[in-house]
């Protein structure tokens, strides 16, 4: 459920684009959709419902669905004043090299993985296998960036539009699979050894 939420601001910015040039009228009010700007609106005004939905859902301020709100409100907002969709483009590739930089700075720094630092203690797995899961998350998140900017420009913005909703639940569930099949072996419950059994 909760990773579902997180596609709905994604999935609202594509929706809100494809009606590009409709007027929506509610009593005496009306709106020409704009395209991109009001897809961004859409999507800052959908990522800050997110974030509120999550602190009554949780019972606390999550720091992730935080930091992405801020980064949609100054690339979005920047889109917005400037009505210039550059920043919103660039935005994913920004906020994922970020991440990549965290990953990397903070093994770097402290000798062990953010995932460890934040999961280690449900899941007992050596340190080897956290930096090979590190290794995949600053990957996928290198590989997130770089393919962004290369179809923002190689491509129309229809086509980015698409790409940035489709792309966003495609490389999660990759991730999401490849981080599940490194961490299997040592989510299983360890087996009893019977020649211990009875030995009392």
């Amino acid at each position: 459920m909760k990773q579902l939420l997180e596609f709905v601001p994604i999935a609202l910015f594509f929706i809100v684009y494809q009606m590009d040039g409709e007027t929506l009228s509610v009593a005496d009010w009306s709106h020409t959709v704009d395209g991109i700007f009001s897809a961004t609106a859409v999507l800052i005004g959908a990522t800050a419902l997110q974030v509120l939905l999550s602190r009554v859902l949780n019972g606390y301020w999550e720091k992730r669905t935080l930091w992405t709100f801020v980064a949609v409100a100054l690339f979005g907002g920047a889109t917005l004043v400037l009505r210039d969709e550059t920043f919103i483009q660039w935005k994913p590739t920004i906020f994922n090299w970020v991440l990549a930089t965290v990953f990397i700075g903070f093994q770097v720094f402290t000798g062990r993985t953010l995932l460890e630092r934040t999961l280690g203690h449900q899941v007992p797995a050596p340190s080897i296998a956290w930096r090979r899961i590190n290794l995949l998350w600053i990957g996928n998140f290198a590989i997130v960036g770089a393919l962004n900017l290369y179809v923002a420009y190689s491509y129309s913005e229809a086509f980015w539009v698409s790409y940035k909703l489709y792309s966003a639940i495609g490389f999660t569930l990759v991730l999401t699979l490849l981080t599940a099949a490194l961490m299997s072996p040592y989510l299983r419950e360890p087996v009893e050894d019977p020649a211990s059994e009875g030995s009392d």
